[in-house]
C-alpha cells in the first residue's frame, strides 16, 4: 500500500534479551529505567550532533543507539511484566493514526499550524478522557514536559498560551519586554541579592526567547549555532596563538581580541 522499507526488529530484541539474561553482560543487567536516562539524553545529543554535521553514516549510527535506548527500556519493563516492544510499536501506530484524522480520516488541515493546532487539541482530549487531566481541570501547559531544556521548555510554554491568545499583537511588545527585563537585571546586578539576580537574569532570558519565538526561530538551535561560532573562533586564536609561538596564558585579552576578529573577517 505504501513505499516503506522492510526493517527487521526482532534479532535486536533477540541480543538485549540475551544481553540481559543471567548468562549475558553484568552492566546491562544491571540498568534500570532511571539508571539509563543519562544516555538516553547523551544519545539524543550524539543524533543531533551528527543531523547538524550532514553525515549519513554518523547519523546511522547515532539513530540505532537512540533505538537501542528505546529496546532496552522496553526489554526491561517485560521482564517486569508490564508491558513489551510489541506494546510499544502498537501504542505508536495507533497514535499516528489518531493525531491524523487529516490523514486517515474525515478531518481537514490546510497547512502545518492548524496541523499542530489539532495535534494538541487531540492530546489534550486524551488526556481528559484517560483521567490523567480532569476534565475543566489542569492547564493547557500540562503537556509540556519539564524534563525539556530550559530554552525549548520557554518556547513551549509560550506557544500554548499564545494559542488561547495569550501574547502581544506584534513583536513589539516582546521587544519592549526585554528593555524591560534587561533594565530590571541591570538594577539586580548593581546591588541587588544573587538570588534576585539570576530571578531578573532568567526573566531577560525568556523575554528573549519570546522574541525569538516571534521571528520563528528556534532558540534552542539558535543558541547551539552562537556556541558552534565560538568554538570556531576560538580555535582560530588557539591556532594562531600556536603559530606566533605564544601561550594564551601569556597572551593579553588585546592580542587575544585582534586574533578574534581576524576569525570573524
Amino acid at each position: 500500500m505504501y513505499n516503506t522499507p522492510r526493517a527487521e526488529l526482532q534479532p535486536l530484541l533477540d541480543v538485549m534479551a540475551r544481553l540481559r539474561s543471567p548468562e549475558g553482560c553484568p552492566w546491562d543487567r544491571q540498568q534500570t529505567h532511571a539508571s539509563l536516562k543519562r544516555y538516553l539524553l547523551e544519545e539524543t545529543y550524539e543524533l543531533l550532533d551528527a543531523i547538524d554535521a550532514g553525515d549519513d553514516r554518523a547519523l546511522v549510527e547515532e539513530l540505532g543507539d537512540v533505538l537501542l535506548q528505546v529496546v532496552f527500556h522496553a526489554q526491561i519493563a517485560f521482564e517486569e511484566g508490564r508491558f513489551s516492544m510489541d506494546d510499544v510499536v502498537r501504542g505508536l501506530v495507533h497514535k499516528l493514526i489518531r493525531r491524523h484524522p487529516h490523514v486517515f480520516g474525515d478531518a481537514s488541515a490546510n497547512d502545518a499550524a492548524a496541523v499542530a493546532r489539532q495535534w494538541e487539541e487531540i492530546k489534550r482530549r486524551e488526556k481528559a478522557e484517560q483521567g490523567s487531566i480532569p476534565a475543566g481541570t489542569g492547564s493547557i501547559l500540562d503537556s509540556v514536559s519539564r524534563h525539556l531544556p530550559a530554552l525549548m521548555e520557554a518556547e513551549r510554554v509560550q506557544a500554548r498560551a499564545a494559542e488561547v491568545g495569550f501574547q502581544w499583537d506584534n513583536v513589539e511588545g516582546a521587544w519592549e519586554k526585554v528593555a524591560e527585563e534587561l533594565a530590571e537585571v541591570r538594577a539586580a546586578g548593581a546591588g541587588g541579592s544573587p538570588d534576585r539576580f539570576e530571578e531578573e537574569w532568567g526573566d531577560l532570558l525568556f523575554a528573549l526567547v519570546n522574541v525569538a519565538r516571534y521571528a520563528g526561530i528556534d532558540p534552542e538551535q539558535a543558541l547551539r549555532r552562537a556556541s558552534g561560532k565560538f568554538r570556531r573562533r576560538f580555535r582560530h586564536i588557539e591556532t594562531r596563538a600556536r603559530e606566533l609561538g605564544k601561550r594564551l596564558e601569556d597572551m593579553t585579552l588585546a592580542e587575544m581580541d585582534a586574533l578574534w576578529e581576524e576569525a570573524k573577517r
